[in-house]
């Protein structure tokens, strides 16, 4: 490696497609890249926290999910056009720097890499907490320091080993909810032994379809958002795939059937079997409440492997994604020098700074659980939202260059544009206006609007620097 290009006012972002500047390696296979897209929608959210959007919306959270899922697929399709186009390990941050400027990419970079690192954290924290269940005589710091160790690891190595890990991860995760939807739908049927069909009467029954009218819907609406956070993830991964082109294509167009399944699917299966009070579905999370309801033997242990799968799943592509986006950024020059050795085709250096951040981040959770790690969750809170709206605002200006400069690289459409590119974004920005009406998610998006007005503030002032010593040069 010669040097780290620079960013620069007038050219924006100067990301390669790997092979080249980055010098990241092609490693991941179409398989990987598949089920990592197949994979990425089924989080640990899905099966735990979808309780508190049920227990706010009630049956509603099946629209609550289908509305937001509309959403997160313009979002995915807008985000899809720009990457199939300009295939880049920084996506949407290279993106916004080269249609909107370098304070644009930077902020939402580095926005993205701090959501990321502390979700590594969150996620470790959970996983460990599953491990002291079944193993009660060891202690909560001795399973992070090992998930930490073992997937750092594995991103050191190679980015086949990342690809490796997730195809394995996606592909139980896969089964486990098909296996959950196929039993789900029998019993819905009477199909299913000692079942007999439910019909409507919980979807109906116990205060009707919106029993906490469109206050509960609005809450489930944003428990619903949340949920589909990290889907970009698959978009980073493109970049260092056999075929990134053809590989973010498929992961775009497939999107609608996923979350249709997945999601929306789920929920309708969850609140149609069992009713929206009962008090299993937040106390042992929704899956494991109809498995039970089913009489499936061991149903909470089954889903608690699940639920671990889904937080090292989590935790593997979160490192694997804070990489990619730090050395992308740090190869733009928006970031310490010192980070963009790459060897053999891996950026170790942010695979360990990325990963020491989350360490650091578990440590905080210990030293101070009520003050400095609850403002670092809350600065993050609202961070996909953000972020969504960045590559809305992006898309918009980009699309009309592409269409001057270069139609040929639009073999990803948003459809209907620029209709429902401006839909996406209104979207969005209701979903922060909603976040204002509880003390709770008002908090957190004050605290995520401070991270962005800090980064903004930090990479426009860089920007100027930098305008002013191309202007002297």
């Amino acid at each position: 490696m010669t040097g780290i290009p620079a960013a620069s006012p007038s050219t924006g972002a100067t990301d390669q497609p790997p092979g080249t500047e980055s010098g990241l390696s092609n490693g991941l296979k179409q398989r990987h890249l598949s089920m990592i897209a197949l994979g990425g929608v089924i989080g640990a959210g899905l099966f735990v926290g979808s309780g508190a959007g049920i227990a706010a919306a009630g049956p509603g959270i099946v629209l609550a999910y289908a509305v937001s899922g509309l959403l997160v697929m313009l979002v995915m399709r807008m985000l899809g056009e720009m990457s199939a186009a300009n295939p880049a390990s920084g996506t949407f941050s290279v993106h916004a720097e080269r249609a909107i400027g370098p304070w644009a990419g930077f902020t939402a970079g580095w926005m993205f890499w701090v959501e990321l690192c502390v979700g590594i954290a969150v996620e470790a924290i959970g996983a460990a907490a599953i491990m002291v269940k079944w193993f009660p005589a060891t202690h909560s710091w001795m399973w992070v320091l090992l998930f930490m160790a073992l997937f750092c690891g594995t991103n050191l190595a190679a980015v086949g080993n990342f690809g490796e890990f997730e195809f394995w991860f996606a592909t139980l995760k896969v089964g486990a909810i098909g296996i959950f939807l196929v039993l789900g739908v029998l019993a819905i049927m009477g199909l299913l032994p000692g079942t007999s069909a439910p019909g409507t009467s919980n979807l109906t029954g116990h205060g009707g379809f919106l029993p906490n009218g469109t206050n509960g819907l609005e809450a489930g609406l944003l428990a619903s958002v949340f949920a589909y956070g990290g889907l970009e993830t698959v978009t980073i991964a493109a970049a260092e795939s056999e075929h990134p082109v053809k590989g973010v294509s498929k992961a775009v167009r497939t999107a609608m059937w996923r979350i249709a399944l997945f999601y929306v699917g789920s929920m309708l299966v969850v609140v149609t079997l069992i009713p929206w009070t009962e008090k299993s579905l937040g106390t042992d999370g929704p899956y494991v409440a109809v498995l039970k309801h089913l009489d499936i033997p061991a149903a909470g242990e089954i889903m608690n492997v699940v639920v671990l799968i889904a937080l090292l799943s989590a935790m593997n592509a979160n490192i694997y994604g804070a990489s990619r986006m730090s050395h992308s950024l740090v190869m733009r020059g928006e970031g310490p020098r010192f980070l963009a050795k790459v060897s053999n085709g891996v950026p170790r250096l942010t695979v360990l700074a990325s990963s020491a951040f989350g360490f650091f981040a578990v440590l905080l959770s210990y030293w101070w659980p009520d003050t400095v790690f609850k403002w670092l969750l809350y600065m993050t809170g609202a961070a996909v939202l953000a972020v969504w709206a960045f590559i809305a605002a992006t898309q918009l200006r980009m699309r009309r260059k592409l269409e001057r400069e270069a139609p040929e690289k639009l073999v990803v459409r948003m459809w209907a544009f620029p209709a429902l590119s401006w839909v996406a974004l209104v979207g969005i920005l209701g979903a922060l206006g909603l976040m204002l009406r509880e003390s709770d998610t008002r908090v957190q998006l004050y605290a995520t609007a401070g991270l962005v007005a800090v980064l903004a503030t930090v990479g426009y002032l860089r920007q100027r620097v930098v305008a002013g010593r191309a202007q002297r040069d």
